[in-house]
């Protein structure tokens, strides 16, 4: 067999010098040779206490594990135990190898700065082209190389204008009106209601004052819809 002559702190763990084992000897992660690879665990831990390395407690409880494992391959009876415990130990170098490699492709991202992009350096200014312009020019200009892309920007306040100008007038300020309007002529024209209204909003609350006192029976209006009265209560 082979001598190993590596030494333990080039391996972060267990698992990590296991992998290194199972690809230098070819053997199958999804089916592993737990007597192949004890033998050559332990070959390794020998070689790094010979060398009088300090051997960390998480190499050694993989090795009493890799041991109990071959114990139980060779005890009758205990075939499932052994298949359990080696579908534990190849998920574990699987998740573990899959960590390695994205650490890898991290590190080699982290490097890519350094790798591919040059040191600055300084540029000689362009003297070619001499006139000046004021902040207007420029402004004008840089809005017309927009093109397009102007068309995309927020409307102006002005847009808004038609909107905002409309003034909104509750149904509840017309009730009001039209309550005060019978308290005092206890009787009114339909249309004199609407002869005050300055817009479209104020006509709209003002028919609906009506139409809402007509449902709550506080008035009532004539048969021939010209008159509008308080509700006589019996």
């Amino acid at each position: 067999m082979e001598k190993l002559t590596f030494k333990l702190d080039h391996f972060e763990g267990p698992l990590d010098l296991l992998l290194f084992l199972i690809s230098k000897h070819k053997l199958n992660i999804y089916d592993i040779e737990i007597a192949q690879l004890l033998e050559q665990y332990l070959s390794y831990i020998d070689e790094a206490q010979f060398q009088n390395m300090e051997v960390a407690s998480e190499f050694l409880e993989m090795a009493s594990r890799l041991v109990y494992m071959k114990t139980i391959s060779l005890l009758p009876k205990h075939e499932d135990e052994e298949e359990l415990l080696k579908q534990e130990l190849t998920g574990q170098l699987l998740e573990y190898q899959t960590c390695k490699q994205v650490a890898a492709l991290l590190a080699q991202q982290n490097r890519s700065a350094d790798l591919f992009v040059r040191e600055p350096m300084e540029l000689e200014a362009d003297l070619t082209y001499t006139l000046v312009h004021s902040s207007n020019e420029l402004i004008q200009a840089y809005l017309t190389a927009m093109g397009k892309a102007q068309k995309r920007m927020p409307p102006p306040v002005t847009a808004f204008s038609d909107i905002v100008k409309h003034r909104v007038v509750s149904v509840a300020s017309k009730i009001i009106f039209v309550l005060k309007r019978l308290y005092k002529y206890r009787q009114v024209r339909f249309d004199s209601l609407f002869a005050e209204s300055g817009d479209r909003s104020e006509l709209v609350a003002t028919f609906l004052a009506v139409l809402e006192l007509v449902k709550n029976k506080r008035i009532v209006v004539s048969d021939d819809n010209e008159k509008i009265a308080f509700r006589k209560t019996i």
